[in-house]
């Protein structure tokens, strides 16, 4: 497997247009993690291939990255450009986030047509209704039962870490989830 991420890095990092890759490529790739990361785990900390193996582990991530970078600056500049989704290249993760990117794309550029001609397509008394409601429900206060990681908020803000009973605002997508998965409970501020 580190000789097909070596491969696709290299082709993404050389080659200006979007590479194809195999449909299962990224669970081929998690699967291949989490195997170093379990052997990482029994492997006498001293031993030499417990020395290669932390490298290995370090090369993987740092391609990944790179790799998942430059991916994500091709997709999103073929899908602003021409509006096309390459689904070709993609694999499944990849074509699934850009469905709705390039929906957005589109109306995106329908709307500015439509402005251009003077027409908007809300009203603007929806307009102001909505954001009166936006006002009201910006954030839900929570309080933390457990101990969580730094977390990307709907409003691409970061938020924590988060330490057991520390209560903190977010908003409201993400304090529903984390209430709903047991690491928080609602406060009530009056």
């Amino acid at each position: 497997m580190y000789n097909e991420l070596y491969a696709a890095w290299q082709r993404e990092i050389d080659d200006p247009s979007l590479g194809g890759l195999p449909i299962d490529f990224y669970a081929k790739i998690a699967e291949y993690l989490r195997r170093i990361k379990a052997e990482d785990r029994v492997l006498d900390k001293k031993s030499v291939k417990m020395n290669l193996l932390e490298h290995e582990s370090v090369n993987v991530e740092r391609m990944l990255e790179e790799l998942l970078g430059a991916r994500y600056r091709k997709i999103i500049k073929t899908v602003t450009k021409s509006q096309k989704l390459p689904s070709e290249l993609l694999t499944v993760e990849e074509a699934k986030m850009c469905e709705t990117f390039a929906d957005f794309a589109k109306a995106y550029q329908k709307f500015a047509e439509n402005l251009i001609q003077g027409q908007t397509s809300v009203p603007l008394a929806k307009v102001e209704s909505r954001a009166e409601a936006e006002v009201t429900h910006k954030r839900l206060t929570i309080r933390f039962l457990k101990n969580i990681p730094a977390i990307m908020g709907a409003d691409m803000k970061s938020y924590g870490p988060f330490v057991a009973e520390d209560v903190a605002s977010l908003p409201p997508q993400n304090a529903q989830i984390l209430v709903k998965q047991g690491l928080a409970v609602l406060v009530e501020v009056s």
